[in-house]
């Protein structure tokens, strides 16, 4: 194969799985780097091979954008918080009495599955080394799966509970800072 023939498969394989500008970026670069390797070796094929072991292989390119994504890191603080979170609601609604609550069944089953997806959704994203578009849009549906579940979770509490209890003194304000923390994420994971 020739040397620009490896240079264009390799752009191939990353345009269907980065933004249209990085690929470009990226392109100058490796065309830039099989130059300087072609000027000193003379042989095309060796020069491809050579440019492209300096950048790295697709996979490896593609690899190291999803863990320097900003959706990455938000997806691992949200894993490593969400037990956290967990526990202050569970004690929080254990406090407050909520299996006496009059919620329809279907709710509560459709609440912890929705949870369950969205760990899912973030163990995906963390996960993953070749998805780079599939794991922004899983990473959009977790925040705004987030976002959703922890109003309906004050606004149940805050309907259900006429006389508070301590623990919605961690609960509701850690809550509150998720929605607002990830309110603010979500446009530069959008763009990105």
């Amino acid at each position: 194969m020739a040397g620009r023939d490896l240079i264009t498969a390799q752009l191939d394989i990353l345009a269907t799985r980065l933004p249209s500008q990085v690929v470009e970026e990226l392109a100058d670069g490796l065309e830039e780097a099989y130059e300087l390797h072609l000027h000193a070796c003379g042989d095309p094929e060796q020069a491809a091979r050579a440019a492209i072991a300096e950048f790295g292989d697709a996979d490896t390119v593609t690899a190291a954008f999803l863990r320097e994504s900003p959706w990455h890191r938000t997806a691992i603080v949200l894993l490593l918080t969400g037990p956290l979170m967990a526990a202050a609601w569970a004690v929080t609604l254990l406090t407050a009495g909520a299996w006496t609550w009059s919620l329809p069944l279907p709710a509560k089953i459709l609440y912890g599955a929705a949870l369950v997806t969205i760990v899912c959704a973030l163990l995906f994203v963390v996960r993953e080394k070749l998805a780079y578009r599939r794991t922004r849009l899983a990473m959009i549906g977790s925040v705004l799966g987030l976002i959703v579940l922890d109003v309906l979770m004050l606004t149940v509490i805050a309907v259900m509970t006429p006389v508070p209890v301590w623990p919605m003194a961690v609960a509701v304000p850690a809550s509150a800072i998720r929605i607002l923390s990830l309110a603010r994420r979500l446009p530069a994971v959008i763009a990105a």
